[in-house]
This record gives C-alpha cells, sequence and structure tokens, in this order.
C-alpha cells in the first residue's frame, strides 16, 4: 500500500511481536502508511520499560490505555494513569516505566514510520533459541535512529 487509501485495522488483526520483555501488537506499519507513521498496542509487565534512549529520526507518543506508567522526559519523571499521553519530539532521551502491579498497556505511534521494521528484526533475535545476541540487537537498533544510553543513567 502506498498510504494514500484509507485502512481499517479491526481488533485481533494486528501482527504481533515479542521482544525486550514486551509484547507489541503493530496496528499500521509504514507499509501500509507510506512510511508517514507506525502504530501499536504495547503490553509492558509490572516493572518492565526499555533503557533510557532517544531517537534520531522518530517522533513518539504515548496514550495509557490500562495501567500506571512513569515517563522520563525533560530530566524528570511523570506518574500517569490510563487516559494521559506523553509526546517526545525526536532527539530528546526519554523512557517509560510500568510502575503498576499489572501489565500495562498503551497505544503508541511514531512518525514517520519505520519502527515496525526495527521491532520485526529485534524480536526476530529474540526469537532465537538461549539469550538474544544484545550487541546486534543493539547494532539494528542503530540502523534505525535508536539509540540507547548506559542502564546506569536511566534513574
Amino acid at each position: 500500500m502506498s498510504g494514500e487509501t484509507p485502512i481499517v485495522v479491526n481488533q485481533g488483526d494486528g501482527r504481533v511481536l515479542c521482544a525486550f520483555g514486551e509484547e507489541v501488537v503493530i496496528l499500521l506499519d509504514s507499509e501500509q502508511t507510506g512510511g508517514r507513521l507506525t502504530m501499536w498496542i504495547e503490553s509492558t509487565p509490572p516493572g518492565g520499560g526499555p533503557p533510557l534512549h532517544f531517537h534520531i529520526n522518530d517522533d513518539e507518543t504515548f496514550h495509557v490505555l490500562e495501567g500506571r506508567i512513569a515517563f522520563f522526559q525533560n530530566s524528570k519523571w511523570d506518574e500517569v494513569g490510563p487516559g494521559a499521553s506523553c509526546f517526545v519530539p525526536r532527539g530528546q532521551v526519554h523512557t517509560f516505566k510500568n510502575t503498576g502491579q499489572e501489565t500495562a498497556r498503551m497505544l503508541i505511534s511514531t512518525a514517520p514510520g519505520g519502527f515496525d521494521v526495527f521491532f520485526t528484526r529485534a524480536a526476530e533475535e529474540f526469537a532465537k533459541p538461549g539469550a538474544p545476541d544484545m550487541a546486534r540487537v543493539m547494532g539494528v537498533a542503530a540502523e534505525h535512529g535508536i539509540h540507547f544510553l548506559k542502564e546506569g543513567a536511566r534513574s
């Protein structure tokens, strides 16, 4: 698809991927949207969330559907619940963490599209027997303009 045709994605029609201990359901991928955006639902277990990172190419928008999420952006943490949204422009260091006792769910999008390609490649590494090759995963992330900071810098 070129992104010039309206698209409807029904519940259950998304593509399920697993990596980093999280399940992602890709609703709209970059091919469907002509590269304009990627949209997915992310399920994060209690205490889960990515390391501190930034995107060179992507603006990222989060909308909390279920659970409690703490967002780190602008050098501070903000804890929010269902109905809250967070926008992070490209280049800004950020992360999030599920601070609740249950799995949290968020509707997330990046613009332009392409995050689906990164997550698909990362999920392939996590699906291999044994521990994933994290150096390879970080290399894939860098190819897609996603740069992780040292874990200790996350606080």
